[in-house]
């Protein structure tokens, strides 16, 4: 399996999974064209994707949809999300629950916490066993999340802000509580514990996404995991690795 982190953060997010010939899309939340030229920077022709996976319907998880049509892509969201997709050729939207056979992965769905119709998170296993989670998006990791996304190769999750830094923001007090909230976005602190009952230590890649760009810094982002797994004898670099995006 290989995998991908096209784009992160709040102005879109794109990621790309791959295994026996297979491409799948999770996200696509930046433009059409700079999703091709992204996935042509990686090695992978656009007209080559299998589906795309849409965790939620909010802009920056679906700007880019018009590539479906395009490329006449299937598209999997959760049926709650279908109702903000909009622009989808009818012909190529599936519901998607479950667990699901999706272009030769083994889809999981696994619900999250935002505020959305119908969020979810997915688990994706190829043909060998191995196994990719995609957390975005959520304002807390439940133990449902955690049983689904266990004995991963891969682990995608955002790691959003730093509450103090957020608490010092200009943001509006609104705003700041939306962020804070169990629909809002995970803090660091909160990613690191997550990934303290999620990582063996068994050479596990680990995905850093979606850092505010006001209210997180990359370096402390991926300092609030390291020191939660060193915690647990984990080192970075020899018991897994660890990337932030």
């Amino acid at each position: 399996m290989k995998v991908n982190v096209l784009a992160s953060g709040s102005g879109g997010n794109v990621i790309a999974v791959r295994s026996s010939g297979n491409t799948i899309l999770v996200d696509v939340g930046i433009a059409k064209t700079k999703i091709e030229k992204r996935l042509l920077e990686v090695g992978i022709r656009p007209d080559s994707i299998d589906a795309i996976l849409i965790t939620h319907a909010h802009s920056d998880h679906v700007k880019g949809l018009p590539l479906a049509n395009k490329y006449h892509i299937p598209v999997f969201a959760s049926e709650g999300e279908w109702k903000s997709i909009k622009g989808v050729n009818e012909y190529l939207r599936h519901i998607i629950v479950g667990n699901m056979l999706v272009s030769g992965f083994d889809v999981t769905t696994f619900n999250v916490h935002h505020d959305a119709f119908e969020p979810i998170g997915y688990s994706i296993v190829d043909k060998v066993g191995d196994k990719v989670s995609v957390c975005l998006d959520t304002g807390k990791v439940d133990s449902e999340m955690i049983e689904t996304m266990k004995y991963s190769n891969f682990f995608i999750i955002e790691s959003n802000h730093e509450p103090a830094m957020l608490e010092h923001s200009n943001y509006p007090n609104s705003i700041k509580a939306r962020i804070l909230s169990d629909i809002g976005h995970l803090s660091n602190a909160q990613t690191a514990d997550a990934l303290t009952k999620l990582v063996k230590g068994v050479g596990e890649k680990i995905y850093l996404t979606h850092l505010s760009s006001s209210n997180n810094m990359t370096e402390l982002a991926k300092l609030t995991t390291i020191r939660a797994l060193n915690k647990k004898g984990f080192k970075s670099g020899k018991d897994y690795e660890i990337e932030v995006f």
